[in-house]
């Protein structure tokens, strides 16, 4: 039986995971942890660790996420998503793992009116972008065998996020002003666990980098719109600009990604995000 480790298993994307294993428990066993219990910042314990249980698998579900505190933690948040990346990297190279690493749409700056390709030119405007980017460069660089999944705007039943953030003030404020000119793709990180096992169960592996998320692009103010269609909400809402509401760190403008190459690859077949927000908005419903 081949083994599954999942790193970040308290984050959003590993609770996902989590939650369909069963449903690959005959010919896989999972392997969950978190930063309390493998600090992938330590090179000592990652390699103990492999040593120990030899994963034929591991989906890297952790990161530095915190894209406004970043700007003042940037050593922390190359820590973790770039010299904590490089470690799992040399560990699955040392043990001819697989590794899953997810990324972001932040590592490009937006300044485009297309979709990015994977092979696009990467040009991070933040710290967070920067310190992701660096990750995907070393685990490439240090592993052959690394498919690195770069997401975008991840939400879900789990952990805080902009779907729960938006119910939440939804049922605190009768009116709200969102940002109306950043696009990009929501994603069910449900969505983004089920693709992950189906690379993983696929016969051959193509490594790289490839693009996953729901479609097709849009808003911050139309997303927030149809969180409040689905859950019922009366609340008025107010579009922004990025003026109007800014944050520490900058925002890519439209980092909207090409999905073709994982359809291609994979025959992976991304779901339209309104129909993906509609089943988690039930899920928390219920």
């Amino acid at each position: 039986m081949k083994k599954i480790l999942v790193i970040g298993s308290n984050g959003q994307l590993g609770n996902c995971i989590r939650k369909i294993a069963p449903n690959f428990e005959l010919d896989y066993e999972f392997i969950f942890t978190d930063s309390q219990t493998l600090d992938i910042t330590s090179e000592d314990q990652i390699s103990s660790f492999f040593y120990d249980n030899k994963p034929d698998f591991c989906i890297n579900a952790s990161a530095y996420t915190a894209v406004d505190l970043a700007e003042k933690e940037a050593e922390k948040a190359f820590a973790v998503n770039a010299d904590g990346v490089a470690n799992l990297a040399q560990a699955c190279f040392d043990y001819k793992t697989v590794l899953i690493h997810v990324s972001t749409d932040y590592v490009f700056d937006g300044e485009t009116e297309i979709s990015y390709s994977e092979d696009n030119f990467t040009n991070p405007i933040g710290v967070y972008g920067a310190s992701k980017r660096k990750g995907e460069e070393l685990a490439l660089e240090i592993n052959p065998n690394t498919i690195i999944l770069r997401t975008s705007w991840l939400y879900s039943e789990f952990n805080k996020n902009f779907v729960k953030t938006m119910l939440n003030l939804f049922s605190q404020k009768e009116e709200l002003g969102i940002v109306a000119d950043q696009y990009g793709q929501p994603t069910n990180a449900n969505d983004l666990a089920e693709a992950i096992m189906a690379i993983i169960e696929s016969d051959s592996k193509t490594f790289g980098i490839f693009h996953f998320s729901n479609y097709p692009e849009t808003t911050w103010f139309e997303f927030a719109k149809k969180i409040a269609e689905f859950s019922k909400s009366s609340v008025k809402l107010n579009a922004l600009t990025t003026e109007q509401y800014p944050t520490p760190a900058k925002r890519p403008k439209r980092s909207t990604m090409c999905l073709d190459k994982i359809e291609e690859t994979y025959k992976i077949e991304p779901k339209h995000w309104e129909n993906s927000l509609e089943e988690c908005i039930n899920i928390l419903s219920q």
